[in-house]
């Protein structure tokens, strides 16, 4: 595990830095979601129905290659250390944005963004550098500021990414990402410090071993598929968004920019609800308000498919963020109450490669349903997987019930 030895202060400037890096790979990763489906056009002659096949696996493949080797490269860092971890994704991050801003088809496109999931983890691995540095009676406080930087460079990244790709182009706009990000891996690179001792192997638990120290592995595990089911439910739309805010708006050259505002104002409307709705949760349990963000989306999901300007999407985007916020922050909590302290960083892992499938997922299956349906069906197909997902966890959570009464 890692250690602070280099002098009392050493966490926090590590902080410091942290949080800036995981601010701008947070714009990174989204800040190409509101015109991805946009460049593609413009790498060829397309049909309806190949744009969104294309589109999809573009938005899809990253968090593809994310799910598989997750878990690799957790295995790699305790053997040697979260620091080489941060700037492998950085560096390699930087070089992948780079190289999007030349690609001169499709396909190459889709390759550039396998590779980019190959060098994920920078979030993660920053997770774990403080959580095993700060003072554990400030952990709190410091993965909490941490967590700020991941969700506002979340939030801002499709704003930013609409507003550069509108005053410049598409291309430069994965220019200005590489260089922000190559300057991500220079300051982890000189002021990140960390005193490193490897987990010995034997000491570490096998799979096996991490379900058999669960209390409820059936509900953990379930928890893992409804976090595979929200972000599937979340990331659906993503293929096709910008498409469906140029058709609404009948192609207006200001397209870009609402598809921008489109994409982050649920990150908005999350950030204000999130600290209030885990309050309510703390009184109400994690699984009550699980519920009842699941009922939110289904109710909101239906009338995107129905319309007629890019104001209302937007207001009904909004309210879709204040569900967002009862949900993956619940699943977070209900983990977190039933796993032991032994075996919380390998949950939380897998979890997470759950989370990188709904990726892959959700996308995938809105570009089909597009094909299909038109870019309407796929609002009405979301709300059906939110429906499924509320059954999953009704029965999950009344387990768990009685389990407890017992």
């Amino acid at each position: 595990m890692s250690k602070d030895s280099n002098s009392a202060n050493s966490w926090r400037e590590n902080l410091a830095i942290l949080w800036f890096g995981t601010f701008m790979t947070g714009i990174g990763f989204s800040e190409v979601m509101p015109f991805l489906s946009l460049y593609v056009d413009t790498l060829g002659h397309f049909t309806h129905a190949q744009l969104s096949l294309y589109s999809g696996l573009a938005f899809s493949a990253t968090y593809l290659v994310s799910a598989v080797v997750s878990p690799l490269w957790g295995q790699l860092a305790d053997r040697t250390g979260r620091k080489a971890m941060l700037l492998r994704a950085s560096l390699g991050m930087a070089f992948v944005f780079a190289s999007m801003g030349l690609v001169t088809n499709v396909w190459q496109l889709i390759i550039a963004r396998l590779i980019q999931g190959v060098f994920s983890g920078y979030i993660s691995n920053a997770n774990a550098l403080i959580a095993t540095q700060v003072p554990k009676q400030k952990s709190g406080q410091a993965l909490g500021t941490l967590t700020t930087g991941i969700v506002s460079g979340t939030l801002l990244g499709p704003l930013l990414g609409g507003t550069l790709a509108s005053v410049f182009t598409y291309r430069v706009t994965f220019f200005i990402t590489g260089a922000i990000l190559l300057l991500v891996f220079i300051l982890t690179l000189f002021f990140i410090h960390e005193d490193f001792t490897p987990v010995k192997k034997a000491e570490m638990l096998d799979t096996k071993g991490v379900i058999a120290d669960l209390k409820a592995p059936k509900l953990v595990f379930g928890m893992f598929i409804t976090t595979m089911i929200i972000q599937a439910s979340n990331n659906s739309i993503s293929p096709i968004l910008s498409l469906y805010v140029r058709q609404i708006m009948h192609n207006s050259a200001q397209a870009t920019f609402f598809s921008g505002v489109v994409a982050s104002i649920p990150g908005i409307s999350t950030l204000i609800a999130a600290p209030r709705l885990g309050k309510l949760g703390d009184r109400i349990g994690a699984e009550k308000l699980l519920m009842a963000g699941f009922c939110l989306a289904v109710v909101i999901y239906i009338p995107m498919a129905f319309v007629t300007n890019v104001w209302q999407l937007i207001a009904l985007r909004f309210i879709m963020g204040i569900g967002n916020a009862a949900m993956l922050p619940s699943v977070q909590s209900l983990l977190a109450k039933n796993t032991p302290p032994e075996v919380t960083g390998r949950i939380f892992s897998w979890n997470q490669s759950f989370q990188s499938m709904g990726n892959v997922i959700g996308p995938l299956i809105g570009s089909m349903v597009s094909t299909q349906f038109g870019y309407s069906g796929v609002f009405i197909s979301t709300s059906l997987l939110v429906i499924l997902n509320l059954v999953l966890v009704t029965g999950e959570t009344h387990e768990l019930r009685k389990s407890t009464r017992s």
